[in-house]
């Protein structure tokens, strides 16, 4: 892919590391602030990126707003979700808006071109050194920028400039993904949890051009988890699926969010990944990478001497209610028989299906309705009431 206008001057208004959902969000945001942006990245695209590739409506609306225009062009809406409990019980409902399943190949590359076509500059280069100072961020000695913004994911650099480690166990997940066959028949989007390896689950979403992508991921709990474990679960919840048959595998961590560092410091601040904003039911990032992103490449470009707490308080404003009420059902869905009656509950009430849907793939929140429903559903006796 062009990078754009020729390398000039290392000095810009904001640096963003990182050139995913999340850097490409943010390039595109401070570009529109009329910002001098530098888009940083250490592989060239269209490239690979372990995931589910699923694009839900929350994400293509933040896309909408940036004026990214057709990120999912040519690629077919998917209209329903399948949710299967580790009981085994399921619920099969239209999706409030329809979802798309675009290979990052190309996702991601629609999105560095936006990005380039907004007048970012991309350049190849994998940083390896970051310094905040007072007036000024410096990048390996030689790039600054008045503020930068951490999009270069689960491992990122910048966070650990700003002294935050990686997310422990319990708060950090690992997958497996690649391409199989898509299954006959309607395409809808599978999701199935796991009984004996909980917190844990498959999924296989249709493309839309005979494939699906397939993947299990487990929370991490102090073990090692080998390729072959992860294969081994991926057949056992998709049975129509024959690992030997998968193609282009690729693991990856998930930081999930129920363990975030601070937004950022001073000049410097996070998003996506790096943040730790995966969700900690279904592992949705791509939303959060878009919105975070868009935050905090307004927050770098308009003051960047305030970036990390204009950028804390906007995130606390678009997302905190929503986070605090994921985490509290992420603890909460410890137990096994919590997420069986949710299902049971989704499956019951539409209103109760929609809620779980967007606090798995939105911002959504619990509400009384809700928590009432899945209440009953703790009780086998009103799953299954006697005749």
């Amino acid at each position: 892919m062009a990078t754009g206008p020729a390398d000039g001057d290392d000095e810009f208004d904001v640096v963003v590391v990182g050139a995913g959902p999340a850097g490409s969000a943010a390039a595109v945001a401070a570009r529109r602030a009329g910002a001098r942006v530098l888009l940083l990245d250490r592989v060239g695209f269209p490239r690979d990126k372990a995931c589910g590739d699923g694009i839900a409506a929350h994400a293509l609306d933040v896309l909408d707003e940036l004026g990214v225009p057709d990120p999912v062009a040519g690629y077919a809406p998917v209209s329903t979700l399948r949710l299967v409990a580790p009981s085994g019980g399921a619920v099969a409902r239209a999706l409030p808006r329809q979802a798309y399943t675009v290979p990052r190949t190309v996702f991601d590359a629609r999105l560095v071109a936006a990005a380039v076509a907004a007048g970012a500059r991309l350049r190849r280069h994998a940083v390896r050194q970051v310094e905040v100072r007072a007036d000024r961020v410096v990048l390996d000695g030689r790039i600054t920028a008045r503020a930068v913004v951490g999009a270069d994911g689960a491992g990122s650099v910048v966070r650990r400039a700003l002294g935050h480690r990686p997310n422990p166990d319990r708060h950090l997940a690992l997958a497996i993904r690649g391409y199989a066959p898509a299954p006959s028949g309607r395409p809808e989007q599978l999701i199935v949890t796991s009984a004996t390896r909980w917190p844990a689950y498959a999924w296989s979403f249709p493309i839309g051009d005979g494939r699906a992508n397939v993947g299990y991921g487990e929370v991490l709990r102090g073990e090692s988890l080998t390729r072959g474990h992860l294969l081994e679960r991926l057949g056992a919840l998709l049975p129509g699926v024959d690992p030997a048959a998968v193609t282009a595998l690729r693991a990856h961590h998930l930081p999930l969010s129920t363990h975030r560092p601070v937004p950022g410091r001073g000049r410097a601040v996070l998003a996506g990944d790096a943040l730790s904003l995966i969700n900690p039911f279904t592992g949705e990032g791509i939303f959060y990478a878009l919105l975070s992103g868009t935050l905090a490449g307004a927050a770098a470009s308009r003051a960047p001497e305030h970036a990390a707490r204009r950028y804390a308080e906007a995130l606390r404003r678009r997302l905190g209610g929503h986070l605090r009420h994921s985490s509290v059902a992420a603890w909460l869905a410890r137990r096994r028989s919590v997420v069986d009656a949710a299902v049971w509950a989704a499956n019951r009430d539409d209103q109760v299906y929609r809620a779980v849907i967007e606090l798995g793939l939105g911002d959504g929140r619990l509400d009384t309705r809700t928590v009432a429903m899945i209440g009953r559903g703790l009780f086998p006796r009103e799953r299954h009431p006697k005749p």
